[in-house]
């Protein structure tokens, strides 16, 4: 963050000091006292499952010299009336204060992450670019990723999410995005919000939360998306692969499940290979590359940084082989719209190696009265594909509607129980492992790995 004193802080955060020092550039904002390094500043949040004002002692102790609480302690600290409150203002005034801070907002109702990513890619090599880390994109997540900015920061790249409609509207208030880009809308969070119009206004409210002089950034992949209302003044720019979309895909095609394309932008025309897999990340391509092309990154500069990126983000497409087999690990998050990708990529990789595809699928959430209904569409997308066995886990619906006379089906109520499948899988073989987060696959893909991919030392199958 840029330097101050703690009394300016207390001052922007409307709190009160208890000591005097400085705090540097080099300082970062942690919540979890374990992540502390020496110069850190320690905000004492309170949760579901824990207290950080219990925890203030372990973080000087290593080396935070600074807490942000809610009652009095025996080292430095600024006391306020609410830490998140405080966070928020600190992280504004920053924000304020970085005037040639080029910040951009990128919301959706999937694709944020690999989106990010994939810009991060592309404007690391403009100057030095601050991103929000995992999936940090609430109240929380995007103050801290502003306050790591400093002066010398050209780039701020923030997810921003939203569990209740009036989330996007604070947290665009806070960063002021000189860019908005809104991916998608679709049904992930459904059961939350009630609906996709719901889920549309409040994706909008990065859109409509603009000032003059910014650009929106707009997908055309559902009819809400291209229709956000925005302010007087906000360029708007559209990416898709329609010809009348400013930025464009042309020429598509896959190999090896890898998209390759060119981009098109206004009258310039660009090869682009990506390597990351699946044909839907050409939106996500699409997408960082009409951010990058408002703010000025030149159309050969933007593909050559998309044929470049390599993945950065955990069990999101991970493509591994070994001992003849093929693992898919997309196991971070699902929604109807990712997974019906993810089943493409399994389809395609099957079809190309010559063997059989497995979809290892577990429950979708947060779908609410619709859950049932998606989860057997899912299933019959599978069948239609000519998916070749689908294995079910904690999630009966996905094979409720499906004819078992031209896929194999399996149910497990847990995936540990699926581990019995392991001794059908034949060399050639492709297979996705995919849930929601909560469901941890990852741990079910990682027993694919170690029991069946890697082959014991002497043996070949």
């Amino acid at each position: 963050m840029i330097q101050m004193s703690m009394a300016q802080m207390a001052q922007i955060m409307g709190g009160i000091t208890h000591g005097d020092l400085q705090v540097g550039s080099a300082a970062s904002f942690q919540f979890d006292s374990r992540q502390i390094t020496p110069g850190d500043v320690f905000l004492a949040l309170k949760g579901e499952k824990g207290d950080g004002h219990d925890y203030i002692a372990e973080a000087v102790k290593k080396g935070a010299v600074l807490s942000i609480c809610k009652r009095p302690v025996s080292t430095p600290h600024i006391l306020v009336n609410d830490v998140l409150i405080a966070l928020a203002k600190l992280a504004s005034h920053v924000r304020a204060e970085l005037k040639d801070l080029r910040v951009v907002g990128i919301t959706g109702s999937q694709g944020k992450t690999t989106t990010k990513d994939l810009l991060l890619s592309i404007l690391s090599n403009e100057g030095e670019t601050i991103a929000s880390m995992d999936s940090f994109n609430n109240e929380l997540g995007v103050p801290l990723t502003l306050l790591r900015c400093t002066k010398t920061s050209k780039y701020c790249i923030l997810e921003m999410g939203a569990r209740n409609s009036g989330d996007i509207t604070a947290l665009t208030a806070l960063a002021n995005p000189n860019v908005g880009a809104v991916l998608i809308v679709g049904n992930a969070h459904v059961g939350q919000f009630g609906s996709q119009e719901v889920i549309a206004k409040t994706k909008g409210e990065l859109i409509a939360g603009l000032g003059k002089g910014a650009v929106a950034v707009l997908g055309t992949y559902d009819s809400f998306t291209p229709n956000m209302p925005s302010a007087e003044g906000v360029k708007r720019v559209t990416f898709g692969v329609d010809a009348k979309c400013d930025i464009r895909a042309a020429d598509i095609e896959a190999r090896g499940g890898f998209a390759h394309f060119d981009l098109v932008i206004g009258s310039e025309r660009q090869a682009v290979a990506l390597q990351i897999l699946g044909l839907h990340q050409i939106s996500n391509a699409l997408a960082a590359a009409a951010i990058a092309s408002s703010l000025g990154v030149s159309v050969s500069r933007i593909a050559s940084a998309l044929s470049n990126h390599q993945s950065l983000s955990k069990w999101r497409m991970e493509l591994d082989e070994g001992n003849g087999l093929t693992l898919i690990n997309d196991s971070y998050n699902a929604n109807p719209e990712s997974i019906e990708a993810a089943l493409r990529v399994l389809a395609l990789l099957a079809q190309e190696r010559g063997g059989r595809s497995w979809a290892f699928l577990g429950q979708m959430h947060e779908l609410g009265q619709a859950s049932d209904q998606l989860h057997e569409e899912i299933g019959k997308s599978a069948q239609n594909l000519g998916i070749d066995f689908l294995v079910a886990i904690n999630s009966k619906s996905y094979l409720s509607k499906i004819d078992p006379a031209t896929i194999t089906v399996r149910y497990f109520p847990s995936w540990q129980e699926s581990l019995s499948v392991f001794s059908e899988f034949n060399p050639g073989d492709v297979v996705l492992v995919k849930a929601s987060r909560a469901e941890k696959l990852d741990e079910l893909a990682s027993a694919i790995k170690t029991r069946v991919m890697i082959e014991p030392e002497g043996e070949s199958r």
